[in-house]
């Protein structure tokens, strides 16, 4: 016990080691702040353009949508930073993660807003126009509100999922929190820092957590 409590919990290894995590945590959280709203326009953007009638412009777009689902973001991310320098561009880390989280975030955030806004009877389009208001408005105003109140759970497990997956920028040496983790474990020879990691993303991460059981709990209470 004495042996697993010096290997996971060793109070020195983690005061030490906190600095270097909170410099990851930080770029962590702006990261997070980066992608998700990224993501989340794109995928507004996707999802209206989906709703449009012309198939030369709807069948290319979910064709997109459904090749960044498919695609594992752990792999595009290595695509574009490791393989666009054979074609001469070089996106550095940043650019890298950027891009690839703004694909597949934006894929996904589409989906679900698309099936929001077909969960919006078409009537209330139709009576928002017979009272004059314009088409943009209709959708910003009529449309969209519904249909994000719609599949508001959907929303936040997916950007859920997003902030966690961050981590995965650690494999292309930005200093997110799991890289700096990884860091002070290969210095320290002590597993403690991965351990102060996860309690981080657990704190950083489990108001949202709690948040999603509330509206998922309620959504089932309506459906009753």
């Amino acid at each position: 016990m004495a042996d697993f409590a010096d290997a996971f919990l060793n109070a020195e290894i983690a005061v030490a080691a906190w600095p270097i995590l909170w410099l990851g945590l930080q770029q962590t959280v702006l990261l997070a702040l980066l992608v998700v709203p990224l993501g989340l326009a794109a995928g507004v953007g996707f999802a209206l353009l989906s709703t449009r009638r012309e198939p030369w412009l709807r069948w290319p777009l979910m064709a997109m949508i459904d090749i960044f689902r498919a695609i594992p973001p752990l792999v595009l991310l290595i695509l574009l930073y490791a393989g666009l320098p054979f074609a001469g561009l070089d996106l550095g880390a940043w650019g890298a993660v950027a891009i690839a989280f703004l694909l597949n975030t934006g894929a996904y955030y589409a989906e679900i807003l698309r099936a929001g806004i077909e969960s919006v009877p078409r009537g209330q389009a139709e009576a928002a126009r017979a009272l004059g208001l314009r088409r943009w408005q209709v959708w910003i105003f009529v449309v969209l509100p519904q249909a994000v109140r719609n599949v508001l759970p959907d929303l936040l497990g997916n950007t859920l999922e997003v902030v966690k997956l961050t981590s995965i920028a650690s494999v292309v040496a930005l200093p997110e929190l799991l890289f700096q983790a990884r860091q002070a474990q290969s210095v320290t020879f002590n597993a403690t820092p991965i351990l102060v990691a996860a309690a981080a993303y657990f704190l950083l991460l489990w108001p949202l957590v709690r948040l999603l059981s509330r509206l998922e709990d309620r959504k089932l209470a309506a459906q009753r």
